[in-house]
């Protein structure tokens, strides 16, 4: 058997610990003072360490036991047949991995068909247990701990699409989840704000405790619905696969969710759940956390059985997290085009959101302090869309002593000289006292050729960093001065690659005002603020040689932004590079774009990709239309348009109550 090692032992049985914590502080007292994607999340790593060494499972490790408990105050229920806890795959090589299991299994006992499999969407709710006798509901039980669950028949019973009788008088055990929708959950918390009620977190805590109300009438009060999914006990033939099980249920006038869909192999599996990923997923009314994949046959679901806490038929398919948790082994600055110095968590690679993640920003230094950020720290990270990765809770829980705490250096090479940082004055932020590091311009230069503004093909960070070792490049103007023949010198440039970046050079020296405003770094300055900027003056000469007064009556402007761009104009490094860029620069005159009005004075925020067009053109789309793109989601949104694989601005719109509308109705409203 393999050794395991000292740090690996004691991993586990913190991971243990916190994990049966914040099991039983969600099924026994309805709290979560973590995210579900986060529990997953060291759940994963627990069942990948237990893997490694077999030694480390116990019986009373989370991996072995199904969550949940008996609360006092609610009549306790035997089940007649054990409820279960699916196992989790939270990628494309688990799935995989899943389906070689299953083969291999049915192989062993002599079936040599391949296996189909039934695809239905995980809903994210409380599972519940419904006992009928001759089509009369006659029970309702939470699942509990697998064997012994609680009677909550009489806040059930309130549920208004769980039929009291069935079309037909059957006997019948049928399990499910219970769910709040997401519309109710934004009424709901309306309202508590309304009394002056603290918020609740989320649906799924709702749901649970509203269950397990003693009184039927706050439950009642409560936009409840359910799916039911399998049946455990029936008086009929039992059907014969899953597809015509959920079919079934149908014919009894129970509520099944309409998504499912039958998969002839695991590729099709691993497409179905690709497309729940995106827009799709969030059109729907109630929260899903995944892809529950089954066997379809119930002849080969009882050939493959059960392990001792769930199914080898099935899985869970997860979907990529927003959150998960990970280790900080390290903790670097990294210098801004501004010249503002970012500490920057260097973690164990992690998946999240669909890519690896190695690296989250910690903001600044107070950040660190509040949240009690040390080196070694088992932490829970977020991303979302292209938002970059940060850290967003410290589990203390897993702290051993060896963690260090990290102050912000007086000095870094990022600053070259000397290196010395300061305080920006009245902010959180530290800066290098002078300006102008390698580091710091090579962001600097990405930013002024990358996508918000000259958007130059072929000239990536790594390429602007090749340029700049090479001494061809020190200064944004330096590019349009690039020949053919200095790029087929540079390792990696060919030919056609050199003629290329050539091209797109001098496609770009044409340009709007808005768009060299952005690529300049100004502070404060992003793409919006550019563009009333560039509305506002006309040219590039009215902006330089305005008065600090002229910028009061641009609305939208405040004094921080106003006084960046008058400093940054008054600067005499700053008026030269403007100078030069003139001479290789023709721009293009910004005006406020007026169209049909279907969108006037409305504002937009636009989240995700899109198939018909790209953002910066649907930002375009509701300036032609009247409208206003923001930044971000508040109160004042009139609307969010959200496409694939959209970031956590959809999120608080929903918190919110702020309308999400897909790329069909936006099209509509434009032509309205």
């Amino acid at each position: 058997m393999t050794p395991v090692p000292k740090e690996a032992r004691e991993r586990a049985r913190k991971l243990q610990r916190a994990i049966s914590a914040y099991r039983a502080e969600y099924h026994e007292r309805d709290q979560s003072s973590i995210s579900p994607e986060a529990l997953d999340s060291l759940k994963h790593e627990l069942v990948l360490l237990e893997a490694a060494y077999p030694s480390l499972v116990t019986p009373n490790s989370p991996t072995q036991k199904v969550a949940g408990s008996v609360l006092p105050g609610l009549t306790k229920v035997r089940h007649e047949v054990a409820q279960w806890s699916l196992d989790d795959a939270f990628n494309e090589e688990e799935i995989y991995a899943f389906d070689e299991r299953v083969k291999r299994s049915l192989a062993k006992v002599g079936v040599s068909t391949a296996p189909t499999y039934v695809c239905e969407l995980k809903i994210d709710g409380a599972h519940v247990l419904l006992t009928y006798e001759k089509g009369n509901l006659v029970l309702a039980a939470t699942r509990g701990d697998g064997i012994t669950g609680e009677n909550v028949t009489h806040t059930v019973s309130t549920i208004q699409n769980i039929p009291k009788c069935l079309t037909r008088p059957v006997d019948l055990v049928v399990e499910g989840e219970v769910y709040m929708s997401r519309k109710g959950f934004l009424a709901l918390n309306k309202e508590q704000e309304r009394l002056g009620k603290p918020l609740f977190a989320n649906p799924r805590n709702i749901v649970a405790g509203s269950l397990r109300q003693l009184d039927a009438k706050a439950a009642a009060a409560r936009p409840l619905a359910a799916f039911l999914y399998d049946i455990e006990g029936l008086s009929e033939t039992m059907p014969e696969t899953q597809a015509s099980e959920l079919a079934y249920l149908r014919s009894l006038g129970l509520p099944v969710n309409a998504h499912e869909t039958r998969a002839g192999s695991i590729e099709e599996v691993i497409a179905y759940w690709k497309r729940w990923q995106g827009a799709a997923r969030e059109k729907e009314d109630y929260l899903i956390d995944g892809v529950v994949v089954k066997v379809d046959s119930r002849e080969q679901q009882v050939l493959l059985g059960h392990t001792g806490k769930g199914p080898r038929y099935a899985i869970a398919f997860k979907f990529p997290a927003e959150q998960v948790t990970t280790v900080i082994e390290d903790i670097s600055l990294q210098v801004g085009r501004t010249g503002v110095l970012t500490p920057v968590a260097h973690l164990v690679p992690t998946a999240v959101a669909g890519t690896i993640v190695a690296r989250a920003t910690l903001h600044n230094e107070d950040f660190i302090r509040e949240k009690d950020i040390r080196i070694g720290d088992t932490v829970i990270m977020q991303k979302a869309g292209d938002i970059i990765p940060e850290i967003v809770q410290v589990l203390p829980e897993f702290r051993t002593g060896k963690e260090k705490k990290w102050k912000f250096p007086e000095s870094s090479p990022l600053c070259g000289g000397d290196g010395e940082i300061e305080r920006v004055p009245g902010t959180s932020a530290r800066r290098c006292k002078v300006a102008g590091s390698f580091d710091q311009q090579l962001r600097k230069l990405a930013h002024f050729a990358g996508k918000s503004a000259l958007d130059v093909e072929g000239l990536g960070v790594k390429t602007v960093q090749l340029l700049m070792e090479h001494e061809l490049v020190a200064n944004p103007d330096d590019f349009f001065d690039l020949t053919r023949d200095e790029l087929l010198k540079l390792p990696g440039f060919k030919e056609k690659s050199a003629t290329n970046l050539i091209e797109s050079l001098e496609n770009k020296k044409r340009i709007t005002l808005d768009r060299l405003l952005v690529g300049l770094s100004i502070p404060h300055v992003g793409e919006e603020t550019a563009r009333l900027l560039a509305i506002h003056f006309g040219t590039l000469a009215n902006l330089g040689n305005a008065k600090r007064e002229d910028f009061s009556d641009i609305h939208g402007i405040g004094d921080i932004v106003a006084d960046a761009v008058f400093d940054w104009f008054k600067n005499t490094e700053n008026r030269m590079l403007i100078e030069r860029l003139g001479q290789h620069l023709s721009l293009s005159v910004v005006t406020k774009e007026r169209g049909s009005g279907a969108l006037e004075g409305v504002s937009v925020v636009i989240t995700g990709s899109f198939q018909g067009f790209s953002r910066e053109e649907a930002e375009a789309m509701v300036r032609k239309a009247g409208g206003r793109p923001g930044s971000s989601v508040s109160k004042k949104t009139g609307f969010v348009l959200a496409g694939e694989k959209p970031g956590s601005k959809l999120k608080a719109a929903q918190e919110l109550g702020i309308p999400v509308i897909d790329e069909v109705e936006f099209v509509r409203r434009l032509k309205a």
